[in-house]
């Protein structure tokens, strides 16, 4: 096509809309039903009460960095974009703007007036971080966004329930769950955050109901739950307590008589060594009531406020509020013995941070052991592959251990179980149906009620990489695209989802979802800390970045950080290195169009020095770019683009070439053009996956063919061409940078030329002599001489090494008396620098308190000092 005039600035935000409009418009996003060479990758999918945050942007800057470079592979390229419902998050939105708004609650309105409230908040803005990966880039095919309650997901989800119901895998039962007050529902063991709190543990007397002077002492951290107890336990083996087994205790409090049980789960080590036993408020407890078929009794409504089954005294106080009621009772009526501080783990539920209640309720579970068997077969005959590979252990240890999965939700966003309870006084077995069933089965009463519940929201998003692709019908994207390819996420969601889709995958699908599961590192402040919008500060909105910066210098930024899955502390002067790297590409475009606007463009004839060491370079590049994506060293990508355009190109060949452009040979000049034209070329489409916006600008600005985001990204069907021009030209670039350090180093002004000898063996100073134009210009030097290996410099000439057999030697540029002055005073400052950063790292103070990451850059600033120090006091040795 026709070239445009590139501006002499880069204007991202100008650019950046107008390709994804054209992208999305040309339908390059779009995959087709079924090809060669499939590629599929399946995103994450956002809440929909989510907007965009640095961690969106890291996943699906890596997401769709693959997908670019597949689809320019020409393979078949789906990204399945979607969104998920996010049962409790959602309902929580909705349920605090309509407090805050209408001041009601949601029993006010009921249950069908709440989920069409939510229905319409999300048809408002469900879909804003949809376009939030717009405008970072993100290639997904919109054409088949899915959400995880559209109708076909829907589906999916009742015949996965049915399915594993009729096979025995689902159950109902009463079961300690995790309770959250505040959201009134079940919740998953992972949905739990634990933190350690400051706390006290209790030593409670429960006296012996035939001699109620003397008892046995309990120690507890819940002091509130006695009211449930059922039962003292001790270890049978514990000689202290081994003759009071079976015996008769009174409950403080409450007057009930409970038994001394043994137990081998006690730890006589902890505490009295005697513990307190409440089957219906703690796991472990209700554990051992099964075994010693002791009584449930719960003791808190759902708000987490005392039962009616608890003493009158202490019924509809908040639970907190009876803890210091009942220990002041206990006080008064010396039942408390002591109290000791103590630390321990405090579960809390990860939407409201309420502290969570172990709580004895009716709820449906997966049986885990059989999916979590077929899940570990699959990693371990590498089915399943985690990169890094640390990761596999973490994966497979929860595996080995998990617990069965509690998958009803006391709210009512989400699925609805497919479950229906007849209503005619007939005990009929309850229905489970992937239909709604018109009538009883049984016995024909169409007095029909729902289970009440919903199903867990990683219940429907577990089927995600075959349910987006139409399954339980058989259809040809699910033929083509699954089993996916990869997977990109973050570890938090490990066990949440990545664990679950592979259950699910192996037991519907008898396939593996997805052959490798790449783990990001979390992004961080610049500090380590976490980002969180409880902390405003350590937070960095991708989309303000985007604006400041454009999309494409974020990407690179984000790219370049990621590093094997490491955790990646964010400073914003990061994306000034994008901004930069971006600059300088547009910069190199710009010079490409102005040298073809003075000359005849052609094919490149007569390859000069510059251009074959350039090509050569070029193939390099190809290489590691393709081995990065192919291994998902991402940074490698970013690192290689930087060095081959920014280095390569932009430092090395362009001025290597320039007497070339401005000279009077045209057909030289022709061919350098055509070489520096197509090599600038092939490099935006190594570009393009990473940097997609600029690339295809300047694609379009130089005339590329069609779209740079569908051209067939570059391959290497032959060894690395011109190896031995660009082995000589390695050696010309080492002793130029030398050359360039000296005058560096000697103060030399840019303008002034230096007279250099070659000190080297004749086989090296005939590589250096066929390369001395290059030389000449680029180190500026005037006159050169070369001598043999064996020559000896005098004091007054700078010498530097360039390799084991090279020396370069600058007459006359040391003034001995001069440098002696220059160099005390250098030593000078470098002493009073390494002795401020000594005192400051002597000081423990200092260490212990300031961040890592502060001490470590002392740590290194320390030792570069001492190394520059070592250097120039051995040059001020070498002039006496």
């Amino acid at each position: 096509m026709a070239e445009a005039e590139i501006p002499k600035a880069y204007a991202p935000q100008d650019v950046e809309p107008r390709w994804y409009a054209s992208w999305e418009k040309a339908g390059y996003f779009t995959a087709p039903q079924t090809g060669a060479n499939p590629f599929c990758i399946v995103i994450p999918p956002p809440n929909v009460t989510g907007s965009l945050h640095m961690g969106h942007a890291l996943n699906n800057t890596l997401q769709d960095t693959l997908t670019r470079w597949h689809r320019m592979k020409g393979d078949a390229t789906l990204w399945m974009p979607g969104t998920d419902h996010a049962g409790i998050a959602t309902q929580n939105v909705v349920e605090r703007e309509l407090l805050k708004k209408e001041k009601i609650r949601r029993h006010q309105i009921g249950r069908e007036a709440l989920i069409d409230r939510i229905w319409k908040w999300k048809d408002q803005y469900g879909d804003r971080i949809i376009s939030q990966l717009k405008a970072i880039g993100s290639s997904c095919d919109w054409t088949r966004t899915r959400f995880t309650m559209d109708e076909g997901l829907s589906k999916a989800v009742r015949e996965n329930f049915v399915r594993l119901y009729d096979d025995g895998l689902i159950y109902r039962g009463k079961y300690i769950v995790n309770w959250c007050p505040r959201c009134q529902t079940a919740l998953a063991d992972d949905e739990v955050e634990h933190e350690e709190k400051k706390s006290h543990l209790w030593h409670i007397r429960y006296p012996y109901v035939d001699n109620p002077k003397d008892g046995i002492t309990v120690a507890t951290t819940r002091p509130e739950t006695l009211l449930g107890d059922t039962a003292v336990a001790v270890n049978p083996k514990d000689d202290r307590y081994q003759n009071l087994i079976g015996k008769q205790v009174t409950l403080p409090e409450t007057g009930r008589s409970i038994p001394i049980v043994g137990d081998d789960f006690v730890d006589a080590s902890f505490g009295s060594g005697a513990v307190k036993v409440t089957p219906a408020h703690d796991p472990n407890d209700f554990q051992i009531g099964q075994r010693h078929n002791l009584p449930q009794l719960n003791i808190m409504n759902a708000d987490a406020t005392i039962a009616d089954t608890a003493p009158e005294k202490y019924r509809g106080l908040k639970r907190e509020d009876c803890r210091n009621q009942l220990l002041q009772d206990l006080t008064d009526h010396g039942y408390l013995v002591k109290t000791e501080d103590h630390t321990h783990s405090v579960g809390h539920c990860y939407r409201c941070h309420t502290v969570v209640e172990p709580w004895l309720s009716d709820q449906w579970f997966v049986k885990m052991q059989p999916l979590a068997k077929m899940a570990i077969a699959a990693t371990k005959n590498g089915k399943v592959n985690f990169h890094p590979k640390r990761w596999t252990d973490f994966y497979l240890s929860w595996l080995e251990n998990v617990r069965d999965w509690c998958i009803s939700r006391q709210i009512w966003w989400g699925h609805r179980i497919p479950v229906w309870y007849c209503q005619a006084g007939k005990n009929c077995k309850p229905i489970v149906a992937t239909m709604d069933p018109e009538k009883c089965p049984h016995c024909g009463s169409t007095a029909l009620e729902q289970d009440s519940d919903v199903l867990d929201t990683w219940f429907s998003s577990a089927l995600w990489p075959f349910s987006t692709l139409g399954w339980p019908d058989k259809t040809p994207e699910l033929e083509t695209y699954y089993p996916t390819s990869v997977l990109i996420t973050d570890r938090g969601i490990i066990f949440f989802w990545v664990a679950r889709m592979v259950m699910m995958g192996m037991y519907h699908m008898k396939k593996e979802p997805f052959k490798d599961v790449y783990i990001n590192g979390t992004v961080l402040d610049k500090f380590g800390r976490k980002m969180s919008k409880s902390h405003p500060e350590t937070c960095i909105d991708p989309l303000d970045i985007v604006a400041r910066y454009g999309a494409d210098a974020m990407r690179y930024a984000l790219v370049q950080l990621t590093t094997e899955g490491q955790d990646i502390a964010l400073d914003e002067q990061k994306f000034e290195v994008g901004r930069n790297f971006c600059n300088k590409i547009w910069n190199a475009a710009r010079f490409i169009q102005m040298q073809e606007a003075s000359a005849i463009a052609g094919d490149a004839i007569e390859l000069s020095f510059a251009d074959k060491w350039i090509l050569n370079r070029l193939h390099h590049a190809i290489h590691r770019i393709t081995t990065a994506l192919e291994n998902y060293t991402f940074d490698d990508v970013a690192k290689t683009l930087y060095d081959f355009v920014w280095r390569d190109y932009c430092d090395w060949y362009v001025e290597s070439i320039k007497p070339i452009l401005q000279g009077p040979d045209s057909i030289a000049k022709k061919s350098t053009m055509a070489t520096m034209r197509q090599v600038f070329l092939t490099a935006l489409q190594l570009m393009h996956p990473v940097m997609p916006f600029i690339s295809e600008e300047l694609w379009q600005s130089l005339g590329g063919e069609g779209s740079v985001m569908v051209s067939a990204f570059p391959m290497l069907n032959a060894p690395a061409p011109y190896a031995p021009e660009a082995q000589d030209f390695e050696l010309m670039k080492s002793v130029v940078s030398v050359m360039r350090n000296v005058r560096g180093e000697y103060q030399v002004p840019p303008s002034q030329k230096v007279d250099a000898v070659f000190k080297s063996t004749p086989s090296e100073q005939k590589i250096l002599l066929a390369q001395l134009d290059y030389i000449q210009r680029l180190g500026g030097i005037d006159n050169w001489s070369a001598v043999g290996a064996d020559a000896v410099f005098d004091n007054t000439t700078a010498v530097a090494v360039v390799s084991q057999g090279i020396e370069l030697g600058f007459p006359g540029l040391v003034d001995i008396e001069k440098e002696k002055v220059r160099l005390n005073k250098a030593i000078d400052n470098l002493k009073k620098m390494v002795k401020s950063v000594e005192g400051k790292l002597a000081n423990k103070g200092f260490v212990d308190r300031a961040p890592a990451d502060v001490v470590a850059k002392e740590r290194e600033r320390l030792a570069q000092n001492c190394a520059e120090l070592s250097k120039l006091e051995d040059a001020y040795k070498r002039l006496l």
